[in-house]
């Protein structure tokens, strides 16, 4: 078969799954992404072609457009760049897509013969999921649902052209009206567990002489960036008790100082200083000194904490599920995580971890200074977590078969 990727950011959560078809005899697989259109670049067997939009936004146009808008301009440029590779002969029998930000919306234009399967990750909803769920930051109202419902209208014009449909988790998937959730299939995208295990071994260096190794007293907390949608704010309320319970422990935070998701900060701040200066006050100087902000790290250094992890905090609105708690139960770590929808899908409370109320910063506090004081309960959470995640989330074996048994029924119609 021929194969087209579209992902703004590609690979993003094709990363397996494009190189596993390359591989695989019979398959041309190609890739669309945004960025300059220089010569097409090869990555892992995967040819890479770029769109660029040619025009931005126009002023004046209605706020509750403006992200559809986007979403045509881009769409339009990955419709001129898909005419220009029907014109050197490229005809993909599938397309498998990412919607989220429109390349795919006249793919089909060019060529109508091709089976397009698209990537839903999350139905907005005005109520009953992230929206509203934090009363700290409440819905704007009437007019924020209304702008909501509009970026809707992009995921509905996907699906009355897709051929198929993948969500990464059950509740992710239930976010679809029921009338489309039929039509998705549920398959991770995967989590290497050979490459992400448990290594007693492992040792981290902080600067300044500072060592840390597997049995230490190590709290981790982990997100692409620091901020509300993830829990930052709960969990930098919970620090002054840990740090003041557990006098031997270090806390270590991974994440940059924008936003993923959510509102931005107040205007000439980030989310994570705000609360670094909402908690700074009630901690000594000397305790400060045990919290260290490591930014952004590879993701060969980002493996090695969570294995030196001696507990594990994920938090999180209910939202689409971050891969890091999957690779943190990989790795074989005992996690305090939110009692919250994805969540519950991985963690099961007593079991492959603790749950606790998302809001709840004192129960947050006494769960990890309680898994910190009792060894054998950390081993027995870890050991059951990388089991669940080998069982059900584990890349070569579960999910990447699932993946590529969902092609093969898409090229065949």
């Amino acid at each position: 078969m021929k194969i087209l990727f579209v992902h703004q950011n590609f690979p993003g959560q094709f990363k397996h799954l494009a190189p596993a078809l390359a591989a695989t005899a019979g398959h041309e697989v190609r890739a669309l992404a945004m960025g300059r259109a220089d010569a097409p670049a090869p990555w892992q067997g995967v040819r890479v072609e770029r769109y660029m939009p040619q025009q931005g936004n126009a002023p004046g146009v209605h706020p509750w457009l403006l992200d559809l808008e986007s979403k045509v301009i881009r769409g339009e440029a990955a419709l001129a760049k898909a005419v220009r590779l029907a014109a050197e002969g490229f005809a993909p029998d599938v397309i498998i897509a990412h919607p989220g930000w429109g390349e795919s919306l006249f793919l089909k234009e060019v060529w109508p013969q091709a089976r397009l399967g698209i990537y839903c990750e999350f139905y907005y909803h005005a109520r009953g999921a992230d929206v509203g769920f934090d009363p700290e930051f409440p819905s704007q109202g009437p007019g924020e649902a209304a702008r909501l419902h509009m970026k809707n209208v992009n995921h509905l014009l996907h699906m009355e052209v897709a051929d198929a449909a993948l969500a990464p988790t059950q509740w992710q998937a239930r976010t679809f009206p029921a009338r489309l959730r039929e039509r998705i299939a549920v398959i991770h995208d995967g989590i290497d567990t050979q490459a992400v295990a448990p290594n007693p071994q492992v040792r981290i260096r902080l600067g300044a002489g500072l060592e840390l190794a597997h049995g230490d007293e190590v709290v981790t907390f982990v997100n692409r960036n620091l901020e509300p949608y993830r829990g930052y704010h709960v969990f930098m309320r919970a620090l002054p008790e840990i740090l003041r319970q557990r006098p031997r422990a270090r806390v270590l935070i991974v994440g940059g100082d924008g936003v993923s998701y959510g509102a931005p900060a107040p205007q000439g701040s980030t989310w994570k200083q705000i609360f670094i200066d909402e908690v700074r006050g009630q901690v000594a100087d000397a305790d400060w000194e045990r919290v260290h902000f490591l930014g952004q790290l590879p993701y060969a250094q980002y493996v090695a904490l969570l294995q030196v992890s001696a507990v594990h905090v994920y938090l999180t609105y209910p939202f689409v599920l971050g891969w890091s708690l999957l690779e943190a139960m990989s790795a074989g770590c005992a996690i305090v995580a939110s009692d919250t929808a994805p969540v519950r899908e991985a963690i099961i409370d007593g079991d492959t971890g603790r749950l606790v109320d998302f809001f709840d910063v004192q129960a947050l506090a006494g769960t990890v200074c309680g898994l910190l004081d009792d060894a054998g309960a950390r081993a027995v959470l870890g050991a059951r977590a990388r089991a669940f995640a080998q069982a059900q989330y584990d890349l070569r074996r579960v999910c990447l078969p699932q993946q590529l048994a969902w092609v093969e029924a898409l090229g065949g119609g």
